[in-house]
């Protein structure tokens, strides 16, 4: 099938199942790689997925076309994250999570490995709003102005956002070269 997004939307509103399937198929591993960055667990990340696909299957008709499938695909999927996180259990399961990702990153021999691992481990710790945004920005190499519709915000803010980002990257930078 070679609909484009806006095709596959209007033939799933109106019940075309194949449509559903193809759209689903995808987007599928969009949705699933920006769980991964958000939760840094694959299981959590599958879930999260998962949940989207039920999540499309209700909101496809409220898709309205004012912006990309794609930007609206995104904010359902980072919506799904907070939503995630303000589930998980305690302090004790992030640090625990925290911990192995450190391990994991430190075993990691290839330089250029070590460094993407860095800076995934670095976007971990920031507040969530900057975290989100250096996922869309950095990770998913959207547009200051694709993130800011992903995330219903101003591209100002995206702006402001990623100049603190790289603010926060610079001091954990001079504090490792310390």
């Amino acid at each position: 099938m070679t609909m484009d997004d806006d095709e596959l939307v209007r033939s799933a509103h109106q019940g075309d199942a194949e449509a559903f399937q193809h759209l689903l198929e995808r987007h599928y591993d969009t949705a699933y790689r920006v769980a991964y960055r958000f939760t840094r667990h694959m299981e959590d990340a599958e879930d999260i997925a998962q949940d989207i696909c039920l999540v499309l299957a209700r909101k496809i008709g409220t898709f309205r076309g004012g912006s990309r499938f794609s930007t609206w695909l995104y904010r359902i999927v980072i919506n799904a994250c907070r939503d995630h996180v303000r589930r998980q259990k305690s302090t004790d399961t992030l640090q625990a999570n925290y911990a192995l990702f450190r391990e994991q990153a430190m075993a990691d021999a290839a330089h250029d490995a070590a460094r993407q691992d860095w800076l995934s481990e670095a976007i971990a710790v920031l507040e969530p709003k900057l975290k989100e945004t250096a996922i869309l920005v950095l990770a998913e190499d959207l547009s200051h102005g694709e993130a800011a519709a992903a995330l219903g915000c101003a591209e100002s803010t995206v702006s402001w956002r990623m100049h603190e980002v790289r603010k926060a990257l610079k001091t954990l930078v001079d504090e490792f070269d310390d």
